[in-house]
């Protein structure tokens, strides 16, 4: 069974930064998610297990960057330029397998979500 921690979320002023972490009990393929209320779950970045391969939403192309510290079990998502349209709860998920893929229901394991909000 994998476990996943998300730590990093907090309140942050429009054009700030955040980096949220994810601590990984495994070496999986690895993708963030976020969820705004009454939103669905949306895909927001994606590392495959060596880092060789990293792939974004449109949405948060230029601005977010993904990567991992495999010595640490540990992914990170890097927010540069936050909007308040980045509000949400992120989760970082974990997939069995060498490929990347932006759809959830492909994803084995979740971590418990941690909250970023930007302020206006």
């Amino acid at each position: 069974q994998v476990q996943l921690v998300e730590s990093g979320g907090g309140l942050v002023q429009a054009g700030g930064s955040l980096r949220l972490s994810c601590a990984a009990s495994g070496r999986y393929a690895m993708g963030w998610f976020r969820q705004a209320p009454g939103k669905e779950r949306e895909f927001v970045a994606a590392v495959t297990r060596y880092a060789r391969t990293t792939y974004y939403a449109d949405s948060v192309k230029g601005r977010f960057t993904i990567s991992r510290d495999n010595a640490k079990n540990t992914v990170y998502l890097q927010m540069n330029s936050l909007k308040p349209e980045d509000t949400a709860v992120y989760y970082c998920a974990a997939r069995a397998s060498l490929l990347l893929t932006t759809a959830s229901y492909e994803y084995d394991y979740w971590g418990q979500g941690t909250q970023v909000t930007v302020s206006s």
